[in-house]
């Protein structure tokens, strides 16, 4: 069979080439093709020849022809043209055997990868998905002409991030089966530094005041530590709408900068910023309209007016105008509400008339409420907290009032909400609230440090969130160097359907309290309560508690008169030897002895509380209290205020009979966008009443260290006990000489000696104030100021909260007792103040604290600490 062959050969175009000449050249080579063409003939068939990779489908749907077309030059051009822009092939041949058309094609190589190698600026993944919205990602097909598009694209990224000596240097490897290997190389260089900035044509404000409101700073002392001086295009565009900005706030309407030029030194190494600007005049507020569709009385709307006629125009006060109308309107169901402040410029009069033009739209009502990100709460929980109705008309204070109260139950990090348009419809929106869950809680053992406390251990199960249910449960054995406790604890926030919380606890608890710097004794306390939670008002609630508990007292060696009288010492002798304990521990020489008789000690004194009260007593108190909050987060809060007041009550019928006042608050007051001031203050008073004579001294308030007055040792500011007269006998003088000096001792003995001989007392009165421990009082004052700061290089500041305080405060007391050290009834003058630095950080293995604090005003009595910290560890 003979064969007539059409051969059509193009080669590879960049495709860089413009169109035109493409199909130009596309244009020509058909030209001379169908001169040397066949007549027009019948497809029977069509055989494609030289694929590997794409499929002979994808080549027939971009061809313009089918068996049974007649195929003429035009066809021709069209399905060489049309093959081509696939961009899948080098070259295609069309060609005829007979009545098939035969079409041949060299496939372009397929990319097996792409390694990039150098960059340190800018990230793997950014980079990857800039090659793949250009085409060059791994399967796909090799395009050199898109390669060096890329190239150029990196290096114009770069240089608005002032590298402008950054290389980019490309390499393609080929491989087997027609794959490629794409190898881009980088050297990002150095970040060009600002060497000098300048602004021509301001006469209103000073370049000093222009440049210290730019992000963009000239090489200054500081500058290797915040790198402000480091030029980025991104960060000069930002600079320049400040500059804006801050003329639009100040009157000038007409402001602008004309041009910006940043030149660089030969080097590449130095950047010099100018900026040409024209001030204008400047301008006041003349009247105030509201126009278009009002549907609120207009004196309800001008309350959100900020605008006040006279006043130098600006633009803040327009645009906040604009949100807090649009708010307002959404507060009633319109979200979709547009204000827009038109200014009117009076050029002879300098004065500019804004015109707030209302289009409420229509009113948009709630189709469906969804939740996303609660992998372990259900979804009950999150939506009783929800004060914006599904079906009922979308309000924006309630939505968003829905939204800080899941941040403010403290499960999640942060919650988002988004407000969606129901396709279809102009008066529905769906509204997804977004939440990242943190951990609430604990389970299994834990392994901490507490520089007042020591080492804490712990078995514990502790979920404010239990199994996503919103309830608390606890159980738990904890152990630290002053404390045994064994709990358990459980609370439904939402016992009835309208908010009224009900909780229960146990407890069984062991303390040494001489181990915390307080008076040496120790207690144990074993009992329940049961507690309730109403709603008054949004943020308010009333709480009410009954309790009933067994407390047991064992007073230490030592332990001040406060709670214990100091005891004679052993009767029945008419003659004593008496040596004193040394500090080392050992006793004088033995010619130090003296004789002394019974007449030489001072009497008892029981006026210790144990001994007028006993050891051990059964209480019933009730409390009643009020709390109020408005924080926006349950934990490391930043906005909003809170406070709590309570009443706690021993009442009638309990074995002691006392009362305690408490109130704390604290309130977050923002100074900038990252500055926050937080205040805090806590106030305590109690006493006894009936046959009691003064607030139990276990019951007493203490002072110092965390949550306190940092810089003072935990627990030891305020009053110290009474020192106790401690009188022990522990050897008998066995043999004495002439001049009746003992000679020889008996072993040491731990109880009272009944041997023939004559008691030889050990005797240590505890007269010094360094050796008293605090024992606290019923009056408590406590205060403080933090200014909250991010540190930097921190990326996620919700769970870090750093800040420098001021802290002031004391322990008093209302009945000091004679032999009391450093008691005072509330006095400003005795208050204790402290200065420092502050870090709290909640982290994975638990929360850690540290602080450095400087006391100002420390007495004699006080012991401080420069360095505090508290680290705990859950596993």
């Amino acid at each position: 069979m003979s064969l007539d062959l059409l051969c059509i050969q193009f080669l590879l175009v960049k495709v860089s080439m413009k169109r035109s000449l493409l199909f130009s050249a596309i244009g020509l080579l058909l030209g001379t093709s169908t001169a040397m063409a066949a007549d027009p003939f019948v497809v029977s068939d069509i055989r494609v020849e030289g694929l590997q990779r794409i499929s002979a489908g994808a080549v027939f749907a971009a061809m313009p022809l089918n068996v049974g077309d007649t195929v003429e030059s035009d066809t021709l051009r069209s399905t060489i043209r049309n093959l081509f822009r696939t961009g899948n092939f080098d070259d295609v041949k069309v060609g005829r055997d007979g009545s098939v058309l035969v079409v041949s094609v060299q496939e372009r190589p397929s990319i097996s990868e792409i390694v990039i190698e150098g960059n340190k600026q800018l990230k793997t993944e950014d980079l990857t998905k800039n090659l793949e919205k250009a085409g060059l990602s791994e399967g796909q097909v090799f395009k050199r002409s898109t390669l060096e598009q890329m190239r150029q694209e990196l290096g114009r990224a770069y240089a608005a991030q002032g590298r402008y000596d950054a290389h980019i240097q490309t390499e393609v490897v080929a491989q087997p089966r027609n794959r490629v290997s794409v190898r881009v190389s980088i050297e990002e260089g150095e970040t060009a530094k600002i060497k000098h900035i300048n602004i021509v044509g301001n006469t209103v404000f000073d370049d000093e005041t222009l440049i210290e409101l730019f992000e963009l700073k000239s090489t200054g002392w500081w500058s290797w530590l915040t790198g402000n001086d480091k030029y980025a295009k991104e960060k000069l565009k930002g600079d320049i709408e400040k500059l804006n900005s801050y003329y639009l706030d100040r009157g000038y309407v007409n402001f602008r900068v004309e041009s910006t030029q940043v030149s660089l030194s030969p080097d590449r190494q130095q950047v010099y910023i100018s900026f040409n600007v024209n001030e204008g005049s400047e301008y006041q507020f003349g009247k105030v309209d509201l126009s278009g569709n009002i549907i609120l009385p207009e004196e309800e709307l001008r309350k959100f007016v900020l605008i006040e006629k006279g006043k130098p125009f600006s633009q803040a006060l327009v645009t906040n105008t604009e949100k807090l109308i649009t708010t307002r309107l959404g507060n009633e169901g319109y979200n979709f509400a547009k204000v827009k402040g038109i200014p009117e410029i009076n050029n002879d009069t300098k004065q500019a008339d804004i015109k707030f033009f209302v289009d409420p739209g229509k009113r948009t009502y709630v189709r469906r409420i969804e939740f996303s990100g609660n992998n372990k709460t259900a979804d009950e929980v999150l939506r009783r907290e929800m004060r914006q109705m599904e079906a009922a008309p979308a309000s924006s204070d309630k939505i968003e009032q829905s939204r800080v109260r899941l941040e403010r139950l403290g499960y999640f990090k942060e919650a988002k909400v988004d407000t969606q348009e129901v396709p279809g419809t102009d008066d529905l929106i769906d509204i997804k609230y977004t939440v990242e869950e943190q951990p609430s809680g604990s389970i299994g053992a834990s392994v901490g440090y507490a520089q007042d406390a020591g080492l804490l251990l712990g078995a514990n199960l502790q979920q404010d969130n239990f199994l996503g249910s919103g309830k608390s449960v606890g159980i738990g054995v904890n152990k630290s160097q002053y404390m045994f406790d064994v709990r358990m604890n459980y609370v439904n926030p939402y016992y009835t359907e309208d908010g009224v919380s009900r909780g229960f606890s146990l407890f069984y608890r062991e303390a040494d309290l001489g181990e915390i710097n307080v008076a040496n004794y120790s207690m144990s306390t074993k009992g329940g309560l049961l507690n309730f939670s109403y709603p008054i008002e949004e943020t308010e609630r009333l709480t009410f508690a009954l309790g009933v508990a067994n407390t047991e007292i064992d007073p230490g060696y030592g332990s001040p008169k406060e709670v214990i009288g100091s005891p004679r010492p052993l009767k029945g002798f008419s003659t004593y030897y008496v040596n004193q304990l040394q500090a080392d521990g050992t006793y004088a020489a033995p010619e130090s002895v003296s004789a002394v008789t019974d007449a030489d000690f001072l009497p008892y004194q029981p006026t210790g509380f144990l001994d007028q009260y006993g050891d051990s007593y059964n209480e019933f108190t009730l409390t009643l209290g009020w709390v109020q909050s408005t924080l926006n987060r349950g934990q490391l809060a930043t906005r909003g205020h809170s406070q709590n007041f309570s009443v706690e009550l021993a009442v009638p019928g309990s074995d002691l009979e006392y009362y305690k006042l408490s109130y704390n608050a604290q309130k977050f007051l923002p100074l900038t966008e990252s500055l926050t001031l937080r205040f805090r203050t806590e106030l305590g008073y109690g006493d006894g009443y009936g046959d009691l004579d003064g607030l139990p001294f276990f019951q007493n308030y203490y002072a110092g260290g965390f949550s306190s007055v940092r810089g003072y040792r935990s627990n030891t500011l305020g009053p110290r006990g009474t020192p106790a007269d401690i009188y022990r006998t522990g050897r008998a003088c066995v043999a004495v000489d002439a001049n009746g000096a003992c000679t020889s001792f008996s072993p040491t003995q731990q109880s009272y000696l009944k041997q023939p001989g004559q008691p030889f007392l050990d005797f240590y009165p505890i007269d010094n104030a360094d050796d008293t421990a605090a024992i606290g009082g019923n009056v408590l004052v406590e205060g403080s100021v933090e200014l909250l700061f991010p540190l930097p290089f921190v990326k996620d500041q919700r769970s870090l909260r750093s800040a420098v305080f001021l802290d002031a405060g004391n322990v008093f007391s209302t009945n000091c007792s004679p032999g009391q050290l450093n008691c005072f009834s509330p006095d400003f003058n005795e208050m204790r103040f402290s200065a420092g630095l502050g870090v709290t950080w909640i982290t994975g293995f638990g929360p850690l604290t540290f602080s450095i604090a400087r006391p100002l005003n420390k007495s004699e009595f006080d012991d401080t600490e420069f360095f505090q910290f508290s680290i705990g560890r859950g596993f």
